[in-house]
Protein backbone atom coordinates (compact mmCIF):
# COMPACT_ATOMS: atom_id res chain seq x y z
CA UNK A 1 0.00 0.00 0.00
CA UNK A 2 3.13 2.53 0.67
CA UNK A 3 4.01 1.83 -2.63
CA UNK A 4 1.00 3.20 -4.64
CA UNK A 5 0.72 6.22 -2.23
CA UNK A 6 4.09 6.96 -3.22
CA UNK A 7 3.91 6.60 -6.95
CA UNK A 8 1.04 8.66 -6.99
CA UNK A 9 2.41 11.43 -4.98
CA UNK A 10 5.20 11.19 -7.51
CA UNK A 11 2.57 11.32 -10.37
CA UNK A 12 1.23 14.16 -8.33
CA UNK A 13 4.11 16.29 -8.03
CA UNK A 14 5.14 15.61 -11.77
CA UNK A 15 2.05 17.26 -12.95
CA UNK A 16 2.44 20.03 -10.43
CA UNK A 17 6.01 20.56 -11.76
CA UNK A 18 4.59 20.75 -15.77
CA UNK A 19 1.75 23.17 -14.50
CA UNK A 20 3.77 25.52 -13.16
CA UNK A 21 7.09 25.16 -15.80
CA UNK A 22 3.74 25.99 -17.56
CA UNK A 23 2.23 28.88 -16.23
CA UNK A 24 5.49 31.00 -15.82
CA UNK A 25 6.39 29.70 -20.06
CA UNK A 26 2.93 31.72 -20.38
CA UNK A 27 3.86 34.62 -18.76
CA UNK A 28 7.37 35.14 -20.13
CA UNK A 29 6.00 34.32 -23.70
CA UNK A 30 3.23 37.42 -23.02
CA UNK A 31 6.03 39.60 -22.00
CA UNK A 32 7.99 38.60 -24.85
CA UNK A 33 5.28 39.22 -27.42
CA UNK A 34 4.03 42.11 -25.51
CA UNK A 35 7.67 43.62 -26.37
CA UNK A 36 7.57 42.57 -29.91
CA UNK A 37 4.64 44.36 -30.30
CA UNK A 38 5.63 47.57 -28.69
CA UNK A 39 9.02 47.13 -30.87
CA UNK A 40 7.12 47.14 -33.82
CA UNK A 41 4.35 49.59 -32.93
CA UNK A 42 7.27 52.11 -32.07
CA UNK A 43 8.95 51.33 -35.62
CA UNK A 44 5.54 51.97 -37.44
CA UNK A 45 5.38 55.42 -36.01
CA UNK A 46 8.57 56.46 -36.43
CA UNK A 47 8.45 56.25 -39.99
CA UNK A 48 5.34 59.10 -39.97
CA UNK A 49 7.78 61.55 -38.43
CA UNK A 50 6.12 64.75 -36.58
CA UNK A 51 3.02 65.63 -36.94
CA UNK A 52 2.74 67.96 -39.72
CA UNK A 53 0.25 70.71 -41.12
CA UNK A 54 -0.43 69.29 -44.45
CA UNK A 55 -0.21 71.30 -47.52
CA UNK A 56 -2.99 72.81 -48.32
CA UNK A 57 -3.29 74.05 -44.63
CA UNK A 58 0.05 75.98 -45.16
CA UNK A 59 -1.06 77.25 -48.12
CA UNK A 60 -4.34 78.76 -46.05
CA UNK A 61 -2.00 80.06 -43.57
CA UNK A 62 0.03 82.09 -45.86
CA UNK A 63 -3.02 83.53 -47.82
CA UNK A 64 -4.60 84.52 -44.21
CA UNK A 65 -1.37 86.14 -43.40
CA UNK A 66 -1.48 87.84 -46.54
CA UNK A 67 1.98 86.41 -47.73
CA UNK A 68 0.68 85.55 -51.50
CA UNK A 69 -2.26 87.25 -53.01
CA UNK A 70 -5.48 85.04 -54.17
CA UNK A 71 -4.77 84.56 -57.83
CA UNK A 72 -0.95 82.62 -56.31
CA UNK A 73 -3.60 80.50 -53.83
CA UNK A 74 -5.58 79.92 -56.40
CA UNK A 75 -2.77 79.01 -58.67
CA UNK A 76 -0.95 76.51 -56.27
CA UNK A 77 -3.85 75.72 -54.34
CA UNK A 78 -4.92 73.64 -57.80
CA UNK A 79 -1.22 72.37 -58.30
CA UNK A 80 -1.74 70.57 -54.98
CA UNK A 81 -5.59 69.54 -55.53
CA UNK A 82 -4.01 67.58 -59.39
Amino acid sequence: MDANFGGGMAIGWIVWLLIVVLFWGLVIAAIVLGIRWLIRADRRGSHEGPATPDALEILRQRYARGEIDEAEYERRRAVLKG
